[in-house]
């Protein structure tokens, strides 16, 4: 499957960067800023702020200040040893000097319409501390639109983790190619809009992975055939909701049926549990025995609502037993995580034999419960953890959360560009799901569904929030009817 947008590791973007050294990229990207910063200030009357750091990206900033002097009020702050700067930031500097500009120690008193960051870029290995620490904290006090060179100063390019601090950008020019951290984490928050500038190159090596995005994923769906039924859609079973959880395991069976599974079986294991869904009467809900000896699915579900007992646990055995694609969720992955040494080993093994091919969707405690490690360790790198996760359990993955990372069992990974804060509240992760459970049942790969489910979600929740839903109180219900409202557009759009 082909995805329009690769996503870079600073290893790779290494090797661009010296597979092109003897071209002007320094020169290019300063130009490609100040460009850009005119866009952004079209009042030529503006004052500028420009940091520059004693790296490569203090040298992008030198040469946009440079450039920037002869429109704005501009000004530079350098922090860093001139003696000790590289070889293309030092030439830099030297001609910023030349044309009368000077290395300001401190930020001058006053207020700034933008200030670009180049303190530093994708080679930042520590936490920023000392001085460089200082001025970051002080450009995110200043109140001032920021621009941020290629990545937030403090921010890893890797896992969008910050490292002690982060610059906090309105905008974010990032070049050669786009870096993860941008788009997962804690990247979203301090990166801005991202405008990527090529500087003339052209990549010839192979991504790390892509950024997800709707272009990639609508055009696996196809519009309907006249000539079919409710049996071309497929079967979906749904295994959980134990006693006070019913609902959990209801949407995601609802989710299932609203985007576009022929059948939906729910098989709840509360001995309450209601005999059918006042709100969606066309679900078929029974106990959850039933629905895990059933082997005309397509699709089972099990986890959402199905608690940690003895109960759900036999249901678990069983269900990776079943034939059907199998999507793990929720309590599902707390009850492989939960158990003995030997029986975790022994689950894993059995979900890596499978013929079929099985789905995990865990949160970041689910997933360091997987993994044996702390929730930190799993953010700190969520591509890493998201592979890990894959590889051991063969199964793909989806690490949930702010840029969620998808991962396939053979090492190659994406970062949903879709979602938004609304998505933090109970019952998305049921609702997602279902729907992924309804492309498998439709006919689409595993991965197209994953792919398509997770986007879409977001998606949905994006749509919500710019007709003014949220993010505040965004419900999963609402979700997945908006999801519904969406696949139907993108179903039309994808004949052309």
């Amino acid at each position: 499957m082909k995805f329009h947008t690769p996503l870079y590791l600073a290893a790779d973007l290494r090797q661009l960067e010296q597979a092109h050294a003897g071209q002007p990229l320094m020169e290019r990207a300063g130009r490609a800023i100040a460009n850009y910063v005119q866009t952004l200030l079209p009042d030529v009357q503006s004052s500028v702020l420009l940091v520059a750091g004693p790296g490569n990206n203090g040298g992008d900033a030198f040469v946009a200040a440079r450039l920037l002097q002869d429109i704005y009020r501009v000004a530079l702050v350098f922090c860093g040893d001139i003696d000790k700067l590289p070889a293309d930031a030092a030439a830099a500097c030297r001609c910023w000097q030349q044309s009368g500009g000077e290395l300001l120690a401190d930020i001058p008193a006053g207020e700034w319409d933008m200030v670009i960051d180049g303190l530093f870029g994708i080679g930042l290995g520590k936490p920023l501390s000392g001085r460089p620490a200082e001025l970051v904290e002080q450009i995110n006090r200043l109140g001032s639109k920021v621009l941020a060179i290629d990545i937030p100063s403090g921010l890893s390019a890797d896992s969008g983790r910050v490292m002690g601090c982060a610059v906090k950008a309105g905008w974010t020019m990032t070049f050669l190619g786009l870096k993860p951290g941008l788009f997962t984490l804690d990247g979203p928050d301090h990166a801005g809009t991202v405008v990527l500038d090529m500087l003339g190159t052209t990549n010839v090596e192979a991504p790390a992975g892509y950024l997800l995005e709707q272009e990639d994923v609508s055009r696996w769906l196809q519009p309907r055939r006249r000539n079919s039924n409710k049996g071309s859609y497929g079967n979906v079973g749904v295994i959980g909701g134990a006693t006070q959880m019913c609902g959990a395991a209801i949407l995601a069976a609802r989710a299932a049926l609203l985007l576009g599974a022929g059948r939906v079986y729910a098989g709840l294991l509360a001995p309450d549990a209601p005999a059918f869904d006042v709100m969606m009467p066309e679900l078929m809900l029974r106990d959850a025995d039933s629905v895990a000896a059933l082997v005309a699915l397509d699709c089972l579900v099990i986890g959402p609502g199905i608690g940690c007992g003895d109960t759900a646990a036999a249901l678990l055995a069983n269900a990776i037993s079943n034939p059907a694609t199998l999507i793990l969720d929720a309590d599902a992955l707390n009850l492989l995580a939960a158990a003995d040494p030997q029986k975790k080993d022994a689950l894993k093994k059995r979900c890596a034999g499978r013929e079929a091919v099985s789905i995990v969707t865990p949160h970041p405690g689910e997933a360091a419960r997987m993994l044996g490690v702390s929730v930190n360790e799993v953010q700190q790198d969520r591509i890493a953890a998201a592979l890990n996760i894959a590889q051991d359990y063969r199964a793909i993955t989806v690490l949930k959360g702010c840029g969620s990372v998808i991962a396939a069992p053979d090492g190659r990974w994406w970062i949903n560009h879709s979602g938004n804060p609304g998505l933090a509240s109970a019952g998305m992760g049921d609702a997602l799901a279902g729907m992924i459970a309804a492309f498998v049942a439709q006919g689409l790969s595993a991965e197209q569904a994953v792919l398509l489910g997770v986007h879409l979600h977001g998606a949905a929740a994006d749509m919500l929030v710019s007709q003014g839903l949220g993010p505040v109180g965004l419900t999963a219900s609402e979700v997945v009817m908006e999801a519904r409202h969406l696949v139907n557009h993108w179903q039309e759009w994808s004949k052309f």
